[in-house]
């Protein structure tokens, strides 16, 4: 498994109200919250994120309440990969359970800016940024991991092993 994006990068302490308000969870439609995602950290993230960027950020990514509606709405957004130096553990956990991938890498999370080329390969957790020339390592997924983010998700995963 394999990402490349163009980065977004924030800082420590990414909260779950930064990244989809409270405001806005009265709708479980994926689309709808996409539309939200961030609002309240970059007004623009909405309309500069594409299908396949990267989010980085600092420390305690996802901090806050343990809503799954965060990591929905970054995957929602087109974000294949989220890097930071540490996660909340609920959302780390919500995020692996809803198909987004997560890595932490300190390094990566320091170096890596806003805006650079970056590439990610799942398999041997190395993380490629393109524009700068550099390479970072993460810790690769357990192979349960993997299928699950393939799957797209916990859930789908399960219905798969149901029908092996």
């Amino acid at each position: 498994m394999k990402a490349k994006g163009k980065v977004h990068k924030y800082g420590d302490n990414v909260d779950t109200d930064v990244i989809i308000p409270a405001r806005y969870l009265n709708t479980a439609n994926h689309k709808e919250l996409a539309k939200y995602c961030m609002e309240d950290i970059d007004k623009e993230f909405v309309n500069k994120v594409k299908s396949g960027d990267i989010m980085v950020a600092g420390s305690n990514f996802g901090c806050g309440s343990s809503r799954e509606h965060a990591p929905i709405a970054i995957q929602a957004c087109g974000v294949s990969c989220v890097i930071a130096k540490t996660f909340a553990r609920i959302f780390y956990r919500n995020a692996i359970n809803i198909g987004l991938a997560i890595l932490e890498c300190p390094e990566a999370s320091e170096k890596i800016t806003d805006g650079d080329i970056v590439e990610v390969d799942f398999d041997s957790g190395v993380i490629t940024n393109t524009t700068k020339g550099e390479q970072y390592r993460a810790s690769p997924f357990p192979d349960f991991i993997k299928e699950i983010i393939a799957n797209k998700g916990l859930l789908n995963y399960l219905k798969a092993k149901e029908t092996e």
